[in-house]
């Protein structure tokens, strides 16, 4: 066997492995297999995906690995708790963002917004410099400009991502950043099917919570712009919920 050949061979066990991880952990997340409930034998599973025993286990071990399922010897593989789920994956992420019914998920992401965007405003209340005060000023204006929903989503985001970053904590970065790619992407899979309730909600009083938390932050008022921002992600619910 040539090295190209080889090189062919080993991706495409790669893909083969990839397409098995996909569309189990996508079955699992949108519950076709249960929590707590065994999912087919490795035989039964290398007929339905037409592959390799290998490719079987090793897509099984990644699943294991974020937190999806358990195998034990002479038992089988059983789908874990929800609650054992690896959410922070990004794989895990981006099933969950593709179910049709996202509303419980999206309640989870807005629950863990509370948590560390108000952390953030505060973070960058106190360190921030006038330039990165000023570049969230300006993000502020597009907002409240915005003429259409895709327009707002994008906005909003950017806004939220920008003091994310400036808040100086790498973790909130990053969390954060992860959540609103997340957040963003349910938005726009839904722009179509909700755009008619896009109209009929105050997007000025949205725009003017917005505003509050830049002011807050321009005067170094910690208390002020954690305060705020816990107001601004209530408001962003009422738009996307």
């Amino acid at each position: 066997m040539s090295l190209t050949t080889a090189g062919g061979a080993s991706q495409q066990a790669f893909s083969n492995t990839s397409n098995v991880v996909d569309q189990l952990g996508m079955a699992i997340v949108s519950g076709d297999y249960a929590e707590r409930t065994m999912i087919p034998l490795d035989p039964d599973l290398e007929e339905m995906f037409g592959v390799s025993r290998t490719v079987i286990r090793e897509a099984k071990k990644t699943l294991v690995g974020k937190g999806l399922l358990q195998s034990k010897a002479k038992v089988g593989t059983r789908v874990r708790p929800s609650s054992d789920w690896s959410m922070f994956d990004p794989d895990v992420l981006r099933w969950h963002v593709s179910l049709r019914n996202a509303g419980p998920f999206l309640d989870e992401l807005f629950a863990i917004r509370m948590v560390f965007e108000p952390a953030a405003a505060a973070s960058m209340a106190e360190r921030a410099e006038a330039r990165e005060i000023d570049i969230l000023s300006r993000q502020c204006k597009i907002l409240q400009n915005a003429s259409d929903r895709l327009s707002y989503a994008v906005a909003s985001s950017d806004f939220h991502k920008t003091i994310l970053h400036f808040s100086g904590n790498r973790f909130l970065s990053s969390l954060g950043e992860m959540v609103q790619t997340a957040f963003f992407s349910v938005v726009s899979r839904d722009l179509a099917e909700n755009d008619g309730k896009w109209l009929m909600l105050d997007r000025s009083k949205a725009g003017q919570d917005y505003a509050h938390v830049v002011d807050a932050i321009a005067a170094r008022d910690a208390k002020r712009a954690e305060k705020t921002m816990a107001i601004a992600v209530q408001e962003t619910k009422k738009l996307h919920m």
